[in-house]
């Protein structure tokens, strides 16, 4: 995803298609399952993508797991297209591409016990007779043993409705122990660690807890959720079931045969063991209901503070009718998402529509809003969880918060605030309640930076902002001793953050000296825009620290008659002279696309690189196939160009890499992140993230309105568009003739006006002054 922010500085037109006239219903547009296979059908090398029920920023995202035992190849969401199912579940993430996370709390339907070790799903999981469908609020499967699943969810509660044949058994298995495999990082693997299960009210309800460690971003560290489900109907029979955990690649033990009969010995339950214990049993229970009973339904409310609250929040499903719940599930998307931007066209181009709403429903789909949820701490402040990640998302997704849902991005600020206020750090990933990643910067520096140039308040408290920022900046954090990274401290603050104060670099002695270094310029520059008005004092300091990428600039480095590149320094100040292509210090990019991504300062970067004549011609060579000569592990559409995943420009790339059936991203969706560069750029606009500046690029729909600032309305019109006629010849903003390629972010906040004339070749009609460059001294 940080190749991409190349593309939004320096486009310089979109080819744009005639599209669509305003709908009712914008949800039909939404296609669930885009990204959920890779190019060969299956889920390798898909964008990890979840395909089931939740409502914006839902707690629960309810779905099913499926099945992937090949190595190389994860279910990370949960989902495959070619897996069996192992169960309906309440927890998922959308879009990773690390270790599994969640896949707890939930059920499988059975119609028979025969041959079942319930200690082993795959004795009972079931392979899926037709493909899944999926719409906003709705989803099915249908399995082999003949019983239809369909599903549709609340914020903290899930609904799950069970169709059985006419001549089978109707059994309900509850599994909770059940989470997802993390086969392909081993080391990240979930596992369960203990858990409770009580059955009450003559079997129609069971509830309890389940405790589990490991998966994306927590080697070795607990989380935990409590549930409550209720059953529509009361079942006939019911059984306790409890063995040996096993691992994912071991063996299961073997479990005692079902012997159906109430469990009245067990009145309290069955407990996996001591409370703290991180090697309970596997707890779970069985449920028969009667044969007149075809239909069977669930609510499940979950929570992580008690099974009281879980079973409170059964109530914001008041009814037993599913069609009305997924009807006020779509409603919500429809109002708090799809209305934001309304595009109005004389021809409907079903492709871009399902491209652009699609997109827009990934995005909302995570951070998870846990605000009252949260098991830590007693706040008042919003509490957000599951931010995966903010090396993705905070170039272009939080931008689109900011101004589309200023309320969200707000309450986003707050939680990363308030969340150092508690733990000592902002979190770069933060996943199961723990901080639990950094891939490169601390780049929650760079989401705050972002709302405070733009002026957002909203309750913001920015002294703390700027001390949680500052701490980012100053202060080393303890050691994680992550297993897969022995030179740093990786899921909190900076790696290497002594040599960076030291040195003014970071130096091999880290990983990814390279693309830390980069990053730090820009967190510094960030932290001393909030300086600049909190802490003056510091402004300059911080500023000049933002400088600190040139200390690894080194004119030694050269390809294709390209020279000067960023490169690894060693602790002695050697500066050390790599290919421009070697990844050894750098983290999924390429020297050639880390060397561009100075934002802040591109002036002095043009200046490293020459001039402007030589910047062009280095730009050019991004986008020309067959250059890239190494094989960067991440996207699946990243062709041979240095640029990666485009083939030649924004248009072009969008049209060769993002589809509207199951393999359209390219690469992780990163919660939304790669969904949101797609979208800014078919809006005609561009986030320079630490700036209130907008590059100007050009819209892709002739008429636009887009609800900003909460009430007010942008409109983006493009007059002359069409499939050979796609190059900016004019603009107006706000009815004034506009000759610059940026806009501020106050000519745009409070609605108004932009309107495109468009042609069928270039023109220069941005003759007026440059982007700034505000780190540039």
């Amino acid at each position: 995803m940080r190749s991409l922010v190349i593309l939004g500085i320096f486009a310089k037109a979109l080819t744009v298609v005639a599209s669509p006239a305003r709908e009712q219903d914008l949800s039909t547009y939404v296609n669930p399952f885009i990204g959920t296979a890779g190019p060969d059908g299956t889920g390798a090398n898909s964008g990890d993508t979840f395909p089931g029920v939740s409502v914006p920023f839902g707690v629960v995202k309810i779905g099913p797991d499926t099945t992937e035992m090949n190595p190389s190849t994860n279910a990370f969401a949960g989902y495959t297209p070619d897996g069996n199912v192992t169960a309906f579940t309440c927890f998922h993430e959308c879009g990773i591409g690390g270790a599994s996370k969640y896949g707890v709390v939930g059920h499988l339907p059975l119609t028979t016990l025969h041959g079942v070790n319930v200690l082993d799903n795959s004795t009972y999981q079931q392979p899926r007779v037709a493909m899944d469908r999926a719409s906003v609020g709705y989803y099915r499967s249908d399995l082999a043993n003949g019983v239809k699943v369909e599903l549709t969810a609340s914020n903290h509660a899930g609904f799950i409705q069970y169709t059985y044949p006419e001549d089978a058994e109707r059994i309900v298995l509850f599994d909770v122990s059940h989470n997802l495999p993390s086969l392909a990082e081993f080391v990240k693997s979930q596992s369960y660690s203990n858990g409770h299960v009580e059955v009450k009210n003559k079997g129609r309800r069971v509830q309890g807890w389940g405790v589990w460690r490991g998966g994306w971003g927590g080697t070795g560290i607990n989380w935990g959720i409590y549930f409550c489900n209720d059953f529509d109907s009361a079942p006939s029979t019911w059984q306790y079931f409890s063995g040996p955990w096993n691992a994912p690649d071991h063996p299961p033990s073997p479990s005692t045969p079902v012997t159906w009969g109430n469990a009245t010995t067990n009145p309290n339950g069955v407990l996996g063991g001591p409370d703290g214990d991180e090697s309970g049993d596997r707890v779970g229970a069985l449920f028969m209901f009667p044969s007149k009973t075809k239909v069977i339904k669930s609510k499940i409310g979950v929570s992580f503070l008690s099974v009281e609250k879980a079973c409170s929040f059964q109530s914001e499903i008041p009814t037993w009718t599913m069609n009305k719940t997924v009807e006020a599930t779509k409603r919500l998307w429809s109002e708090e998402v799809f209305s934001k931007i309304s595009i109005h066209e004389p021809v409907k181009n079903e492709s871009r529509l399902t491209l652009f709403y699609s997109a827009l429903y990934r995005m909302h789909q995570m951070p998870s809003d846990r605000t009252g949820e949260n098991p830590d701490w007693t706040s008042t402040e919003p509490y957000y969880d599951d931010y995966y990640t903010l090396w993705d998302t905070f170039r272009c997704l939080n931008s689109f918060y900011l101004l589309i849902q200023p309320q969200r991005g707000i309450d986003m600020v707050r939680s990363l605030i308030d969340i150092w206020r508690h733990v000592g750090y902002m979190p770069d990933g933060r996943s199961g309640n723990h901080n639990g990643k950094v891939q490169g910067g601390s780049n929650a520096d760079n989401v705050l930076a972002d709302a405070y140039v733009k002026g957002y308040t909203g309750g913001i408290n920015w002294k703390d902002g700027y001390r949680a920022v500052w701490t980012d900046a100053e202060v080393v954090p303890p050691p994680n001793n992550d297993p897969e990274d022995s030179t740093c401290t990786d899921n909190q603050g900076r790696c290497g953050l002594p040599d960076w104060i030291r040195l003014g670099y970071v130096s091999t002695t880290f990983s990814s000296s390279i693309s830390r270094t980069v990053e730090y310029s820009l967190n510094d520059f960030a932290v001393s825009q909030i300086a600049k008005g909190i802490a003056p004092h510091d402004y300059q300091k911080y500023l000049k620290r933002s400088s600190n990428w040139k200390n690894l600039w080194n004119p030694e480095i050269n390809q294709y008659n390209t020279s000067g590149f960023l490169g690894p320094r060693s602790p002695d100040g050697t500066k050390i002279t790599i290919g421009p292509q070697d990844t050894s210090f750098t983290t999924e990019g390429l020297p050639w696309e880390y060397t561009w991504t100075i934002p802040f300062d591109m002036q002095g970067l043009i200046e490293q690189m020459g001039g402007i004549e030589a910047t062009e011609r280095r730009l050019d060579l991004m986008f020309v196939p067959k250059l890239r000569t190494v094989d960067l592990g991440v996207g699946v559409a990243s062709g041979t160009t240095l640029f990666n995943p485009a083939v030649n420009q924004s248009r072009v790339n969008i049209d060769g890499n993002y589809f509207t059936g199951a393999n359209g991203l390219p690469g992780n969706s990163d919660a939304g992140a790669m969904d949101s560069w797609m979208l800014w750029q078919m809006l005609g606009l561009y986030p320079v993230v630490t700036q209130p500046v907008y590059l100007i690029l050009a819209p892709w729909f002739e008429d636009i309105s887009i609800s900003v600032s909460g009430s007010h309305t942008l409109r983006i019109k493009a007059r002359g568009l069409s499939n050979d006629s796609f190059f900016v010849q004019s603009l107006k903003v706000n009815g004034k003739p506009w000759n610059k390629s940026w806009l501020e972010h106050s000519d745009i906040a409070n609605g108004g006006l932009l309107e495109f004339v468009l042609g069928p070749e270039p023109k220069s009609w941005d003759t007026g002054d440059v982007p700034p460059s505000p780190g540039h001294h």
